[in-house]
């Protein structure tokens, strides 16, 4: 069975992480490098994972995925946001047309 906590353990994971030693942690090391750095590692995964889907190889791309929203939660933490604000805001979406969604934001 999949676990339904493993995104909001990550998130506190990343959290705890953001007051470490760069020298003791990946993440803490991209936070103490700031936004650019994460958002351009962001960039990076989600080239690979669209390379990856192109390939048509279903673990590499599972693979990739992973690291694509993993970073992304790493993006979302630098900016004190979770996968709770993404999940609500996809609640809110839920049974909305994207057509209609995407007009209500103009």
């Amino acid at each position: 069975m999949i676990d339904p906590g493993i995104l909001q353990r990550l998130a506190a994971t990343l959290e705890a992480r953001k007051g470490a030693d760069p020298a003791s942690s990946y993440v803490a090391a991209l936070f103490a490098k700031g936004n650019d750095a994460i958002l351009k590692k962001v960039a990076e995964e989600a080239a690979e994972t669209l390379m990856a889907a192109k390939d048509g190889d279903k673990l590499h791309l599972v693979r990739e995925t992973a690291d694509l929203w993993f970073h992304t939660l790493v993006m979302l933490s630098f900016h004190g946001l979770g996968p709770d604000d993404v999940l609500a805001e996809l609640r809110r979406r839920e049974g909305i047309s994207g057509i209609d969604e995407k007009a209500a934001r103009a």
